[in-house]
């Protein structure tokens, strides 16, 4: 009872920080890829980058955001709508990371419009999400950190709320006046203080005639505590254990 009462009152007044260099400094170490592709290894792309525009006949992808120091990610699920068949790749920390590394598919959601990967390697700059039980309330300035535009764009503001978890079960959708582009999707949403308040899912513009004007980016939070679970199962699953917190 308790719980629906916080997730049904009305929002606290949002957080006024405005990112600075130490939030941007931690998008900029976690920033990472997808790739969905036939080919068994992109070593052919490690001295040329990604994305690249010959590569699309071959592959697609988009964003990866670690969540975990064990290799887990969360993921747009439309970023794997043509996995099937194909190797799905995590280019972990794009510039200083370790090579692509396969991943596997934990879980989907095309409700949620997400996903959650592991790879074999560790990922020791991940997120910490913000807290389950507060509010992140409209008005919260935020970033972003996909590989399209990433740190690149300015800071926005969160354009609806987002509630406690409480007693919900499942994700909730919110929306920000960042404006992204394709390969954004699966990146994270970040508040000021670099904590992970969401996954980007889609961008949404109205287009008359040949001009097009944006409304809002949306993305999506998961219940943290069923993520945890799933991780939780797959390492029980793997024969590994939970790596201890910084």
């Amino acid at each position: 009872m308790g719980c629906c009462v916080q997730a049904c009152s009305t929002p606290p007044p949002p957080d006024p920080t405005v990112p600075g260099t130490d939030a941007r400094k931690t998008v900029t170490e976690r920033v990472s890829a997808v790739v969905v592709t036939d080919r068994e290894d992109l070593a052919h792309w490690l001295d040329t980058g990604f994305p690249k525009p010959h590569t699309r006949g071959d592959a697609e992808g988009g964003s990866a955001t670690p969540i975990s120091q064990d290799g887990y990610f969360l993921t747009a699920n439309h970023v794997l709508a043509r996995m099937a068949g194909r190797n799905v790749f995590v280019m972990y920390h794009l510039g200083g990371g370790p090579p692509p590394a396969k991943a596997r598919v934990i879980w989907r959601s095309k409700g949620a419009d997400l996903a959650l990967l592991h790879i074999p390697a560790k990922t020791a700059n991940y997120y910490h999400w913000t807290p389950p039980d507060h509010w992140v309330s409209e008005g919260t300035c935020v970033i972003h950190g996909g590989i399209a535009t990433g740190t690149k764009t300015e800071w926005g503001k969160l354009t609806s709320s987002l509630a406690p978890e409480g007693t919900f079960t499942g994700s909730r959708k919110f929306k920000i006046d960042i404006p992204l582009q394709p390969g954004d999707s699966g990146g994270p949403v970040v508040d000021a203080h670099g904590a992970l308040v969401g996954i980007n899912t889609a961008v949404e513009y109205i287009v008359p005639m040949e001009t097009a004007f944006f409304l809002d980016s949306e993305a999506s939070r998961p219940n943290t505590r069923k993520i945890e679970s799933l991780m939780r199962k797959d390492r029980a699953k793997n024969g590994a254990t939970k790596p201890p917190d910084d």
